[in-house]
C-alpha cells in the first residue's frame, strides 16, 4: 500500500479542491492511501473529506503566518508518504522543495488553470518555474495549461502528462432528482427560466459581466431568473452592482450550496464569462446533468465544448453574444434539451473520475518503479 499526500493551498470552494477530493475517493483504494494537507485554514472542502474518511491537515491557522515551514516537514517525515502531490501555484512553490529536503520519493505537480496570480507575476512565475524541476512528472488539466508549462516557464514536453477533469457520473445525475424540488430546496419560484452561475466569487469567474448580462437578458423576458451558487471575496461588491443595474429582485445570491447538483436540477442554462480557466469542474458538472452551458471561448472550456453542439462559447467579454445566446435558450426549450443531451453523452463518454485516477495511478506507478 502505497500513500499519496496531496498539498493545496486551501481547501476553500473550487474547482482543484474537487479533483483533489475525486484522486482521494475515486482511486483504487487497495493500493493507494491518501491524505490531504491544506496550507492553511480550513474552509468548506474540509467538512466535505472528513465526512468522507479522508486524513486531513492543516499545515498553518492563516496563510500570513508560514507555519507549514515547519509543520510540513514533521507531517511528511512521520507521514513516511511515498508520494507526494502538490496542487496550485503556492503548494507547487513551497510544499516541492520541502518534500525533496524531506526525501519523499515521487513528487507530482498538478497544473490546474493559467491564472493571472502566476501569469502577470514575474516573480511568482520564476518560482514556479524553478519549482517545477523539483518534481518527477507534472500533470496538466487542459492543453493551454500545458502549452503554458513549456511556453512560459520552459518544462520539456516529456515531462508533462494532459489529464483532463473529471467527475463523478454516478453523482452527477439528471435523474437525481426534480427541477422543482431543487428549486423550492434553494429558495427560487418554479415555472420562469433559470439561468445559473456556480463557483466562487472573485474576478476570475467575472460574475461582474454575469451581471450585466442579467441585466440584458431581463430587457427581452422579465420573467427570467437568475442565480449564483457561491461565496467568496467579490459578495458585497456585486451585491451592489447588482441593485445598480437593477436586477436585484431577479438575481438570488444563494452563497456556499454543499450540493451544487441541486443548481443544476433546478437551472434551464449554466452562464459562464470566465476571464481565464484551466477546466472547470462546474463546466463538466453542469454538461453531465444535461444543463446547457454558455460559457467563455478560452482555455480548457474550448477543448471540451463544441459550439453549438453541445455548448455555445462566447467571446470573453462579450456581453451583448452572452445575452444573445441565453434568450435563444430561453425562446426555444427544444434546443436547450438538444445540446444538453448532446453534453451528457459526451461527459459520460470521456469524463468519468475514474477514467482519471487510473491515469493519475499510472503514473505514480510508473515514478515509483
Amino acid at each position: 500500500m502505497k500513500k499519496v499526500l496531496h498539498v493545496i493551498d486551501s481547501l476553500h470552494l473550487g474547482g482543484a479542491q474537487e479533483v483533489v477530493l475525486n484522486l482521494a475517493t475515486c482511486g483504487d483504494r487497495r493500493r493507494f492511501t491518501h491524505e490531504v494537507a491544506t496550507m492553511h485554514g480550513r474552509g468548506v472542502y474540509w467538512d466535505r473529506m472528513a465526512a468522507l474518511g479522508i486524513p486531513l491537515h492543516s499545515l498553518s491557522p492563516h496563510k500570513l503566518f508560514p507555519w507549514y515551514a515547519a509543520s510540513l516537514p514533521e507531517l511528511l517525515v512521520r507521514g513516511r508518504f511515498d508520494i507526494l502531490h502538490c496542487h496550485l501555484v503556492a503548494s507547487n512553490i513551497i510544499a516541492k522543495p520541502l518534500g525533496r529536503m524531506c526525501g519523499v520519493p515521487v513528487i507530482l505537480n498538478h497544473d490546474h488553470t493559467n491564472d493571472d496570480y502566476r501569469a502577470n507575476n514575474r516573480v511568482r512565475l520564476a518560482l514556479d518555474s524553478l519549482s517545477n524541476r523539483l518534481a518527477s512528472h507534472i500533470i496538466a488539466v487542459s492543453d493551454s495549461c500545458r502549452k503554458f508549462l513549456i511556453e512560459r516557464e520552459g518544462v520539456p514536453a516529456e515531462q508533462i502528462t494532459l489529464i483532463q477533469n473529471a467527475i463523478d457520473l454516478g453523482r452527477f445525475s439528471a435523474s437525481c432528482g426534480t427541477g422543482a424540488g431543487a428549486r423550492k430546496a434553494l429558495g427560487i419560484p418554479d415555472g420562469p427560466p433559470v439561468i445559473a452561475g456556480v463557483g466562487r466569487l472573485n474576478p476570475q469567474k467575472n460574475y461582474s459581466l454575469f451581471i450585466r448580462i442579467a441585466a440584458e437578458v431581463l430587457k427581452r423576458h422579465p420573467q427570467a431568473v437568475f442565480v449564483l451558487a457561491g461565496e467568496g471575496p467579490e459578495d458585497g461588491i456585486l451585491r451592489k452592482l447588482a441593485i445598480e443595474c437593477g436586477v436585484g429582485e431577479q438575481l438570488h445570491f444563494c452563497g456556499y450550496v454543499p450540493d451544487t447538483r441541486q443548481v443544476y436540477l433546478a437551472a434551464d442554462a449554466l452562464l459562464m464569462p470566465s476571464l481565464f480557466e484551466g477546466l472547470p469542474m462546474s463546466l463538466l458538472e453542469a454538461m453531465a446533468m444535461k444543463v446547457p452551458v454558455v460559457a467563455s471561448a478560452l482555455d480548457g472550456i474550448a477543448e471540451v465544448v463544441e459550439d453549438g453542439r453541445d455548448g455555445f462559447l462566447v467571446p470573453s467579454g462579450d456581453a451583448d453574444g452572452f445575452a444573445e445566446r441565453i434568450c435563444r435558450l430561453i425562446e426555444t426549450p427544444s434546443l436547450g434539451h438538444q445540446i444538453g443531451a448532446a453534453a451528457s453523452e459526451k461527459i459520460a463518454l470521456r469524463f468519468s473520475s475514474l477514467r482519471m485516477c487510473g491515469e493519475v495511478e499510472r503514473i505514480y506507478d510508473r515514478f515509483l518503479e
